[in-house]
């Protein structure tokens, strides 16, 4: 549109209007400029500026990410939700069950500071997906089964959250930790296999820093570094030295002090305060990092003698990033998840491919994402459902832009 001065200049005026030359094509321009032959060539570049201005959408800046099964969804700095990928059941948020190969927001206007996602494949091989978000007044939201977002804490006001397969657990400000959905292997912790609609106290009153949600078990790390974990273990992933079910949170094995934990579908992952990383559980494609494919009932130190300042755990690999934001991914790699342009799984930590520097990462069923500094979105691995978000279905070996929504 024009500026407000050349809108005025031009309804002050009587004098013949003629169109004056557009300026390079480089820019997108919205009207055609006119020029009033008494004001000269001056006037004519002024309006030729405010013509100029481009209206095409400006890129957005991702604050976070979160990969789940076959979906992905970020925040804006502006608290937007976007998601992209399967969306069978609703889970994308947008109203619809149409798989996007790009980013759609979030539908409902809320505003949100963070979003998890979580799935499950069911025994007849369905797959169960949802999404969950809090808002800025730390009201929980989930969709998945709902096409829009409903209100899924009945009230409960928390400051954090994870989803798991099919259940989901948040963390008040007091460190207290509530769970719902499903709990057929305990991993509500309420010391029960009852499922609930609505959030249940996890049993043991122990107040919790963090909590992080696998596929069918959760953990949670105290104030003070201590690592706790319940529900489905029948891989080692409590790290309780046992494979063994357990309905209440049981201490993770070996006395180590974690400054933060990341559950994956059948094992667990932890950093130390000094970036030393250790894994727990199955481990069939490397997924634990140590270099072997051997099952651990508690933690072992990830190879490599890298130093992280961050981990997450997906279906079947683990990635981690380094201080200087280098990304490391190590596990199962069939759909090239790793990132380092093969299809080879790998036991250890390897670098993925481009050279990229990312702030974070987020690991999913069989896909990566990482978020840069600057606050664009990379994924690579599976594209079945458009899950990396390029526009495309397109398996991806390393990373490739999410594309501008």
């Amino acid at each position: 549109m024009f500026s407000q001065t050349a809108v005025l200049l031009l309804r002050r005026t009587a004098s013949p209007l003629r169109r004056c030359a557009p300026p390079a094509p480089s820019r997108r321009r919205p009207a055609t400029c006119l020029l009033l032959h008494s004001l000269g060539g001056f006037l004519c570049a002024a309006i030729v500026a405010a013509c100029s201005e481009g209206t095409g959408p400006k890129p957005v800046t991702w604050t976070s990410l979160t990969a789940g099964f076959y979906l992905t969804c970020g925040l804006t700095s502006g608290g937007a939700a976007y998601c992209w990928g399967d969306n069978y059941q609703g889970q994308l948020g947008d109203g619809s069950t149409i798989n996007r190969s790009t980013p759609v927001a979030v539908v409902g206007k809320l505003t949100f500071v963070s979003v998890s996602t979580g799935g499950d494949k069911r025994a007849d091989l369905s797959i169960e997906e949802h999404t969950c978000g809090i808002t800025t007044s730390n009201a929980v939201y989930c969709w998945g089964n709902n096409q829009v977002p409903v209100d899924a804490a009945s009230g409960l006001t928390v400051g954090s959250l994870s989803a798991g397969g099919a259940h989901t657990c948040g963390l008040t400000s007091g460190g207290a930790a509530y769970c719902w959905g499903d709990n057929y292997e305990g991993q509500l912790g309420d010391g029960s296999t009852t499922s609930s609609t609505t959030p249940v106290a996890v049993a043991g009153g122990l107040t919790f820093a963090s909590l992080t949600a696998g596929l069918y078990h959760t953990c949670g790390l105290t104030s003070g570094g201590a690592a706790y974990c319940w529900g489905s273990n029948g891989f080692g992933q409590l790290g309780d030295g046992s494979t063994t079910q357990r309905l209440t949170p049981a201490a993770v094995a070996g006395g180590i002090t974690f400054g933060s934990l990341t559950a994956g579908d059948y094992r667990t992952c932890g950093l130390t305060s000094s970036g030393a990383a250790y894994c727990w559980g199955e481990n069939s494609w490397g997924a634990l990092g140590d270099g072997s494919t051997t099952q651990r009932l508690t933690p072992v130190a990830v190879a490599g003698g890298l130093t992280f300042a961050s981990l997450t755990a997906g279906g079947g690999h683990t990635c981690g990033l380094t201080g200087s934001g280098a990304a490391y991914c190590w596990g199962y790699n069939s759909y090239g998840e790793v990132g380092d342009n093969s299809t080879s799984s790998r036991p250890a930590p390897v670098a993925v491919a481009g050279g990229l520097t990312f702030a974070s990462l987020a690991a999913g069923l069989s896909h990566t994402c990482g978020l840069t500094g600057g606050g664009a979105a990379y994924c690579w691995g599976d594209n079945t459902f458009g899950e990396l978000g390029d526009g495309s279905t397109t398996q991806r070996l390393t990373p490739v832009a999410v594309v501008n929504p």
